[in-house]
Formats: C-alpha cells, structure tokens, sequence
C-alpha cells in the first residue's frame, strides 16, 4: 500500500502538489486507487483517489485512525551537523526510522557547518515517516547557537555527550523511561570545554554513550537508538 504526506488532509481531502505528482506522474495511480496517508501528526487515513490530478490530487477519506505514540515521553534531539551534508541526511532518515520527537541542529564553537537547509531536511524526515509508517513527523527547528539554546526551558533529563575525561555516566544506565530527554552531540571537534561547563551549570549531565570514539552522525544516531530503547511502551 502506497502510503502519502498531506499535512491538511482532515481539512482538505487534496494532496499537496509533490505527493500529487508522485501519486499521478510517477505510480500512475488512477481513479478509484486506494492509498494510505499520514498527517504527520498522529494519524492515518485511508483514501481513494477520485480526481488523478497531478498537481491538485483530489480523495475521499474513507477511514481515519490515530496511531498510540510508539515511545514515551519526548525525545529532543540537539546536534551540530557536519560539514558533509549526506551525514547529516543520513542521520535525520535512520533517526527518524527509529523514532523520535524533535531536532534542532547547533551552532557550535567547532562547529564546521554553520548553515542547515531546513528544506531538504524536512523531506527526509517525511521519506523517513512514510517509510517506517510513523504517522508523527518530527519537529525541525531553526539552527540555534549552543549558548542561546542550552538556557532554554526543558522539563525532563538533559544530557550532553562529550570526548573529555572528566567524569560522566553511561548513558543507558541513567535514563528515566517515563521522563523527556534532551541530548546534546558536538561537532567532529566535540564540544569546546567551556560549551560542557556552561550545560552542566545549565543542568545538563555529562554522559557517555559509546566505548568507541564515534563520528557525530553515528554518535546522535547511538543517542536515539539508546534514548528510544529504554523509552519504547
């Protein structure tokens, strides 16, 4: 079953126009086709087409069905992305597959990538929904810098991942399963050691999630995985 991205669905029954074009152009779904839809948040809808248009796809919604969240709690995920954007990507498409809640990419002192296309990352996120058929896309925000975004309010367990030999926990040892987590991954640099002292005096806890030293990519995907693991209901 073909499975779509329409935002708006329970408002209008209309793809948007590159779902629409996928649906038409490239599947050559016809008339009276059935399809799968998700609205990102929450739920999924069961369609036939009735207009093959393939810019303005017209449906009518035949059932609608709420998906239980597949975790606990909300899993925010912060992390400076690298300078080649495919891991960045794959990072966003693999995390999603697993599952969590809502990305923020940092601006860091090491950081060697300033600027994040919020486009392009939030086609993935919607590929990656549609592919492991999570009817919850991820929040994407704006890139922020690490000052700006460790003094903003989280209610529940923050964590910062970081290569320094000064005391830190093992991750998965102290994770609370019912809380909200947040957790920060550096740049290929790490984290400058005045960026770790400023998010543990923001109360942010140092922690180690691997044995191994670890790219950023795989780093913040080892988080989620982790993170979403000991948070699966």
């Amino acid at each position: 079953m073909h499975v779509f991205y329409a935002p708006d669905i329970d408002q209008e029954p209309i793809l948007p126009e590159d779902e629409s074009m996928h649906c038409v152009r490239v599947l050559r779904l016809k008339e009276g086709d059935e399809i799968n839809i998700t609205d990102g948040k929450g739920y999924f809808y069961t369609a036939k087409i009735t207009v093959p248009h393939q810019k303005r796809c017209k449906v009518e919604i035949t059932e609608k069905t709420f998906q239980e969240s597949l975790w606990a709690g909300h899993i925010h995920m912060a992390v400076a992305p690298t300078k080649n954007m495919d891991r960045n990507e794959w990072f966003a498409e693999k995390a999603t597959e697993i599952g969590f809640d809502e990305l923020t990419f940092l601006n860091c002192r090491f950081s060697e990538r300033k600027v994040i296309k919020n486009e392009r990352i939030d086609k993935i996120l919607v590929s990656a929904i549609k592919q492991s058929l999570k009817a919850r896309k991820p929040i994407l925000n704006e890139m922020i810098s690490f000052d700006s975004f460790i003094k903003q309010t989280f209610n529940g367990q923050k964590f910062i991942a970081h290569c320094y030999t000064s005391d830190k926990q093992e991750l998965k040892k102290i994770i609370s399963p019912q809380e909200d987590a947040l957790i920060l991954i550096g740049p290929e640099g790490d984290f400058s050691e005045e960026e770790v002292a400023k998010a543990i005096a923001q109360g942010f806890i140092p922690v180690s999630i691997s044995s191994s030293r670890l790219r950023t990519e795989t780093a913040a995907l080892v988080a989620c995985h982790t993170l979403n693991l000991f948070h699966t209901t």
